[in-house]
């Protein structure tokens, strides 16, 4: 499996907004909330950032200094072919680089009522090194 050397990218939290992404504990995740705390007696002007995991869909919460600096995640959105279902798993086949891998069946509300089918077209997410079916084209 190929994946790319810069997966990640720095940024500081008062560039951060709603929508985007960062990494919270090791795992990326889409930012749901950012509220900030004013400067007090000792110190700078804290943020806290509540995010959920777009690989495993868990909530996270961090608490930084606003000019602190932080890892947003590099997101390669890709499009690939159903080849087969195999248990719970899927063997797709980039459409780009003909490369065949399983991934994990997504449940029926993560791709909004769409079925999955042999021949169809599917877009999946590459972030630090993982991989997830994201829609049903």
């Amino acid at each position: 499996m190929k994946v790319s050397q810069m997966s990640t990218r720095t940024v500081e939290v008062n560039e951060l907004k709603v929508g985007k992404f960062v990494v919270i504990d090791g795992a990326p995740c889409k930012i749901l909330k950012i509220s900030t705390a004013k400067t007090g007696k000792h110190g700078s002007a804290k943020a806290r950032i509540e995010g959920i995991g777009i690989l495993d869909n868990q909530k996270r919460t961090m608490v930084l200094p606003t000019d602190a600096k932080v890892e947003a995640p590099i997101i390669d959105k890709r499009a690939a072919q159903v080849l087969a279902f195999i248990g719970d798993n899927v063997q797709i086949m980039d459409l780009e680089t003909y490369e065949t891998f399983e991934l994990p069946k997504p449940s029926a509300d993560e791709l909004e009522g769409k079925e999955l089918s042999i021949g169809g077209e599917v877009e999946y997410i590459e972030v630090m090194g993982q991989r997830k079916i994201t829609r049903v084209k």
